[in-house]
Order: C-alpha cells, then structure tokens, then sequence
C-alpha cells in the first residue's frame, strides 16, 4: 500500500528530521519526502510525503506530523477526463 500526503513542512533540513522522527515511531513503513522548493504558501506550497507498507494507519501519520506543529493531509485520489 502506498499514501501519499501533502504537508507543510517548509524545507529539507525540517523535512529530514521529521523523517527521522517517523521512522522511529513507524519503523515499518518506507518513508520519503519530496521538497523541491521553500514552503511559504501552504496549500498552494507544499512538500509530499510518501509512505510505503503493508498497513498504513492514515490517522496516526497525520497527528504524529500535526503534533510537530505542521499541516498534513492525504492526497485524494483524483479521476480526469
């Protein structure tokens, strides 16, 4: 399974340390963040979070990460036509 979140977490420095942050309290699960760009605009800015596992607990991600003071939500699946 994999999930994809957007968050605030405005640069890699941050980024990495939340990572870690992550990794200690989900040890299952691969994590990765994209951050190309300083986040100053949140939503409009943002920086991606992928997650990668055999059972995601969605709701435990996102206040683990609100809990360090950021924004987080998951990326809805979209269909264009």
């Amino acid at each position: 399974m994999i999930e994809i979140f957007t968050t605030s977490i405005p640069n890699k420095t941050l980024g990495n340390r939340i990572k870690k942050s992550l990794k200690a309290s989900f040890s299952d699960l691969k994590i990765d963040f994209d951050i190309e760009a300083p986040i100053v605009n949140y939503p409009c800015d943002h920086s991606i979070l992928r997650v990668e596992g055999d059972t995601i607990n969605v709701q435990n991600l996102i206040s683990h990460i609100n809990k360090n003071g950021y924004e987080c939500h998951i990326l809805e699946d979209k269909i264009c036509n």
